[in-house]
C-alpha cells in the first residue's frame, strides 16, 4: 500500500463542452490539481476567457477537491501590464509553434529571441513560467531534437525565466535539461512506457499515437532514468489528450493518448517494478510544488496492490490499457 500526498498533473488537456464533462472528473478525483492547457478553439488569450474556462471546469468536476491551474496561449504582443493582471489567474503561459500539434494553428510562426523579447522579459520579471511544446516542423522523429537549440537560446537569453520543456521524449532533451539551471521538464506516463515500435511496429495502434511521437528505446531509457531518480528538475505531466473514438480509429487519426483514468495505478506499478517507490512522491508532486512555487490543496490518495480491469471506454473515449488488468488500484 502507498499513499501519495496531493498528486499533481502539470500538463493536462480537458477540452471543452461535452468532452470536458466526460474527462474532467476522471482527473479531479485522483489529483489535487493540474496545469490545464489553453489550446481550445479559439485559444485562451484573455483574462476573461481564462476565468470563464476555469468556471466551466469547476462546474464539470462538481465538489471534487481539485484546483485547475490555468494558462494563457502565448502571444508575442502581451505587455507587462496585461501579464501583471493575468498573473492573478494563471500559473504559466504555453507557447506552441504554429500548426505543430492539436489546435496550435494560432501559435508562434517563428521563435526568434528578439521578436519575443518584450513578452519574455515581462514574464521573467513577473516570475511567470514559460511552457513550450518543443518541436520543429522537420522529420517527425527529429522534431524534438531539432528544437533543443531553441531551448538553449531561450535559456541563455532569459536566465531568470523558468522554461518548462513539455512532455520531453528524447535523450537529447534530458541532456539539455541538465545543462541549464532554468530549464525544467514534464514527462508523460506513456513516454515512460512505449516506443515507436509499440505504436507502429506491428498493427497500427491509433490510441497510442501522439505528438510528440514516441521515440527509440534509448530515449525511453533516458526518460526512465531521470524520472525514477527523483531528480528535482522533472515533474509529472500526463499530456492526457482525449479524442472521441471516431477521431482516433479513423483516417487522419487524431494525436493524443488518453491516460487520465489509469495514471496513478500505472505510475505506482512502474516505480514499484524498478524498486523506486520512494521517489514517486517527488515526481508526482513535490518537484512541481518547488518549480512552480505551489501550495496545492491537501489530498491524500492511497493505492493498494489489487488487480482491476480498465474499462474499454469512457463515454466514447478510449483510455490507454483499455480492457487490460492493472495490478494497483486506488482505494
Amino acid at each position: 500500500m502507498i499513499t501519495l500526498n496531493s498528486p499533481l498533473d502539470m500538463h493536462l488537456h480537458l477540452r471543452d463542452n461535452n468532452m470536458l464533462k466526460i474527462v474532467a472528473p476522471l482527473s479531479s478525483k485522483d489529483f489535487a490539481g493540474a496545469v490545464v492547457m489553453p489550446n481550445l478553439v479559439p485559444p485562451i488569450t484573455s483574462i476573461y476567457e481564462v476565468k470563464a474556462y476555469r468556471d466551466r471546469i469547476k462546474d464539470a468536476i462538481k465538489d471534487d477537491n481539485f484546483e485547475p491551474f490555468m494558462t494563457l496561449f502565448f502571444k508575442s504582443d502581451y505587455d507587462y501590464d496585461f501579464l501583471k493582471e493575468a498573473k492573478k489567474y494563471i500559473k504559466s503561459i504555453k507557447l506552441y509553434p504554429a500548426g505543430i500539434t492539436t489546435n496550435s494553428e494560432d501559435g508562434v510562426s517563428s521563435i526568434n529571441v528578439e521578436e519575443l523579447r518584450n513578452t519574455l522579459e515581462a514574464m521573467s520579471e513577473l516570475e511567470l513560467p514559460l511552457c513550450i511544446h518543443g518541436e520543429s516542423n522537420g522529420f517527425v522523429m527529429d522534431r524534438e531534437k531539432e528544437f533543443v537549440p531553441v531551448y538553449q537560446a531561450l535559456a541563455k537569453a532569459f536566465p531568470n525565466l523558468k522554461i518548462i520543456m513539455e512532455h520531453i521524449t528524447t535523450k537529447d532533451s534530458v541532456e539539455a535539461l541538465k545543462k541549464y539551471e532554468n530549464l525544467y521538464a514534464t514527462i508523460t506516463l506513456h513516454h515512460l512506457l512505449i516506443t515507436l515500435d509499440d505504436v507502429a511496429g506491428g498493427l497500427l495502434q491509433p490510441h497510442l499515437f501522439c505528438k510528440p511521437i514516441a521515440k527509440r528505446p534509448e530515449d525511453k531509457k533516458a526518460l526512465l532514468d531521470i524520472a525514477l531518480s527523483g531528480n528535482k528538475k522533472v515533474m509529472f505531466g500526463s499530456d492526457s489528450a482525449p479524442h472521441p473514438k471516431s477521431a482516433k480509429e479513423a483516417p487522419g487519426c487524431a494525436a493524443g493518448v488518453f491516460t487520465a483514468p489509469i495514471i496513478l495505478p500505472k505510475l505506482v506499478e512502474l516505480f514499484d517494478s524498478y524498486d523506486k517507490l520512494e521517489n514517486l512522491q517527488a515526481f508526482i508532486s513535490d518537484n512541481a510544488r518547488e518549480i512552480y512555487n505551489l501550495t496545492p490543496l491537501k489530498k491524500d490518495i492511497t493505492l493498494k496492490k489489487e488487480e482491476w480491469k480498465v474499462p474499454s471506454e469512457y463515454d466514447g473515449v478510449v483510455p490507454m490499457f483499455a480492457g487490460q488488468k492493472l495490478s494497483w488500484k486506488i482505494q
